[in-house]
């Protein structure tokens, strides 16, 4: 092989996120902790390339390749942490799925203390589509807050704004209801980085005490009760999807 061509097939870790095992980083990880096997022989390094003659097992399990990709949205609880697996034995969204459901990660995460709609998926490399900025899916939030803002204030975000240090991109906030004690806000974002909604309103004076997602791009919470699940129709998922994913379907 002349430096200029490409091994054949596909990086492990890669193939391993695809079957929705888990994302890319931890199919990697997974590999480096010895939890992967190719044709019979354990592996310790991610840098290497499968084929499908290879035969692959994940904790002695054969990894099932071409599963078409699949999507549904569930309703996160308040209180569940977005991880497979917590060192501290804390409750996960993956503990609460109901039985029958595959092995699924998350499109994204919504932290511990908010609830409201989560994407999930088989497939690591739609997920990873879904979550990226570049895909320009809006993402939209109800939050509950205390403090006192003005609209033209909460207007000012949609250039952008930089807390301790890390820039958010323009964020859409509009007061829906106020009270005595607290107000209400609708939040549209696209990025979706850690705690954004929580730390963009915090640097205009509000506290948010309960923050709920409604939307991801074109999917909404709707109607769908707290840890509940629904499979989206093909159909509509491949109305969704670029090229190359509507052809896995």
């Amino acid at each position: 092989m002349t430096d200029t061509e490409k091994p054949a097939g596909d990086r492990i870790a890669k193939v391993i996120a695809r079957a929705g095992i888990a994302s890319r980083r931890d199919s990697e990880k997974l590999i480096t902790e010895g939890r992967v096997t190719v044709n019979g022989k354990t592996i310790k390094s991610p840098a290497l390339n499968v084929t499908e003659d290879d035969e692959i097992a994940v904790d002695g399990e054969l990894l099932k390749r071409d599963i078409p990709p699949r999507l549904w949205r569930y309703h996160k609880p308040e209180g569940l942490l977005t991880t497979h697996k917590d060192p501290e034995g804390r409750k996960t969204v993956f503990d609460s799925l109901p039985a029958g459901l595959p092995r699924v990660i998350s499109v994204g995460r919504l932290d511990m203390n908010s609830e409201g709609l989560m994407l999930l998926t088989n497939d690591g490399d739609l997920a990873r589509l879904l979550e990226h900025p570049s895909t320009g899916w809006t993402r939209r939030y109800r939050a509950r807050a205390f403090g006192r803002v003005t609209q033209a204030r909460l207007d000012s975000l949609k250039k952008g704004v930089e807390v301790d240090g890390v820039k958010y991109g323009p964020v859409e906030a509009k007061i829906e209801r106020e009270t005595a004690s607290h107000l209400w806000i609708t939040v549209a974002i696209k990025e979706g980085k850690n705690r954004e909604v929580r730390k963009v309103l915090d640097s205009v004076g509000l506290k948010v005490n309960r923050l709920i997602r409604t939307a991801y791009g074109p999917f909404q919470l709707g109607s769908l009760g707290a840890r509940e699940v629904d499979e989206v129709a093909r159909r509509v998922l491949k109305d969704q999807l670029p090229r190359e994913f509507r052809r896995k379907l």
